[in-house]
């Protein structure tokens, strides 16, 4: 029988990778790493793994933040071999080994960057603070609760152009996260609120989907992307392309020139790498992407490796690999994999190799679009396949239940079930109104002056 210090002597002993993130890559390289001899430390800011796919259907009042989220400790808490540690990583140290988390010092063998991506203005990060992005679950508490707050202000404002301005909602960017975004808004305005308003009418809120470029879906075929701009026109989304948009703040957006006055702004545009590529010293793309090798580890650096949207790796056709959870997740996999091997067996993998499985957009209650090579899909069986997809993907029986009978439950009744405000998020929402309002003024738009934080009450 082995005593406890001889397992503590050995544990000390073992090979020790540090894992930074726990998204779709590092989740997925923790679990194949579970088990083995490598002693395997994951550390990450949050306790729970997120599907940030489904975080726009939690902004909508779809599904519950529990719904989508899973916590760590429970996904990898059977492989003895994992420790899991709550904390930021503020830097690195490649030449001595070590991690700085929470400002202490934690030293590795081989070390994996898997911290994901946030959200990219382009330079005007000013905008942040009127057009939150979809990343994390604040996000999406914080903008549920604005969509919910400005029909409420609505139902109070006797000023039809303030009240139109309240039922006004921009998105901007018309990727997938964007199409999905406006038609779930749209879904929500012209279905589960439609009848619960006395003063307002929910269906006639104006949903604006604003692309730079002259299309939405740019990365799928030109008559899927069309068939998605009609579905979402027959959702009564107004698509706004080929405009830039040249400003945001409080009040509303000012696209091509033209100021809309609007209450609420998702921004579903850019992202950015996380700074954990700039902490190697290894040179960055202007996404703050990493340059990898096709093992996936840094050049020049040893035994650091680096996954995810933090990578800038390249397909088969030298282009890069696209920030989407599938290249995440493989890319997880594939090193569980080659650091057994490589450590262990002293083998050298072959290079990483992208299996694409395709591009998925929902374009709202049974309408959606699927690419696959040469495959397309569009309509309810794309939906259909959507879904599934988006189930499988859930970590955990437990929320692939949960999300399967609420989907359910919503397709047949039309109701949201998660449609709460939140009262620490509203007090934020308050602060931000408050000052935008001072700010506001300077977009010389009529009205700049008045607030959300008082409406008026009817009668």
């Amino acid at each position: 029988m082995v005593s406890a210090s001889t397992r503590e002597a050995s544990a000390s002993l073992a090979h020790h990778v540090v894992i930074v993130g726990a998204g779709f890559a590092g989740l997925a390289l923790a679990q194949a790493l579970g088990s083995t001899p490598l002693r395997v430390t994951v550390i990450d800011r949050r306790n729970y793994h997120l599907f940030q796919a489904l975080l726009y259907q939690v902004a909508t009042a779809v599904l519950s933040p529990g719904e989508i989220a899973q916590p760590i400790r429970r996904i990898v808490g059977r492989h003895k071999n994992i420790t899991v540690l709550l904390g930021e990583v503020d830097g690195i140290n490649p030449e001595r080994k070590e991690v700085s988390v929470n400002g202490e010092a934690l030293t590795y063998d081989t070390l994996v960057l898997a911290t994901g991506a946030t959200h990219g203005y382009f330079g005007h990060s000013e905008w942040a603070r009127f057009a939150p992005g979809l990343k994390t679950l604040e996000d999406a508490r914080r903008i549920r609760a604005q969509i919910l707050m400005a029909f409420e202000k609505a139902e109070m404002e006797r000023d039809p152009a303030e009240r139109e301005r309240l039922m006004t909602f921009a998105i901007i960017g018309g990727g997938p996260t964007g199409v999905e975004m406006a038609s779930a808004i749209a879904e929500l305005a012209r279905q589960a609120l439609a009848q619960d308003f006395r003063h307002i009418d929910p269906t006639k809120a104006r949903i604006l989907l604003i692309e730079a470029a002259p299309r939405i879906l740019g990365p799928f075929p030109k008559d899927l992307s069309a068939n998605a701009e009609r579905a979402l026109k027959r959702l009564g989304v107004t698509l706004l392309r080929g405009k830039p948009v040249e400003d945001v703040n409080g009040r509303g957006v000012t696209v091509g020139g033209e100021f809309i006055p609007c209450s609420t702004v998702v921004w579903a545009a850019g992202v950015a790498a996380s700074p954990a590529g700039q902490w190697l010293h290894a040179g960055t793309d202007r996404a703050g992407r990493a340059a990898v090798a096709p093992d996936l580890s840094v050049p020049g650096l040893d035994n650091v490796y680096v996954l995810g949207d933090v990578a800038l790796a390249t397909g088969e056709d030298g282009k890069p690999l696209p920030g989407l959870a599938q290249v995440a997740h493989q890319q997880g996999r594939y090193l569980g994999k080659a650091l057994p091997a490589r450590i262990l067996r002293n083998e050298t993998p072959p290079p990483f190799r992208f299996n694409n499985r395709g591009n998925l957009a929902v374009v709202g209650r049974n309408s959606a679009v699927v690419h696959w090579d040469s495959f397309k899909l569009k309509g309810f069986g794309a939906w259909l396949l959507w879904g599934i997809a988006h189930v499988y993907l859930l970590v955990g029986f437990h929320n692939r239940f949960l999300v399967t009978m609420r989907w359910l439950w919503t397709y047949l009744t039309f109701q949201r079930g998660a449609r709460l405000i939140a009262e620490d998020v509203t007090r934020d929402l308050s602060k931000d109104t408050s000052t935008s309002r001072k700010t506001g003024a300077a977009a010389n738009e009529p009205g700049a002056s008045r607030g959300l934080d008082a409406p008026r009450v009817h009668g």
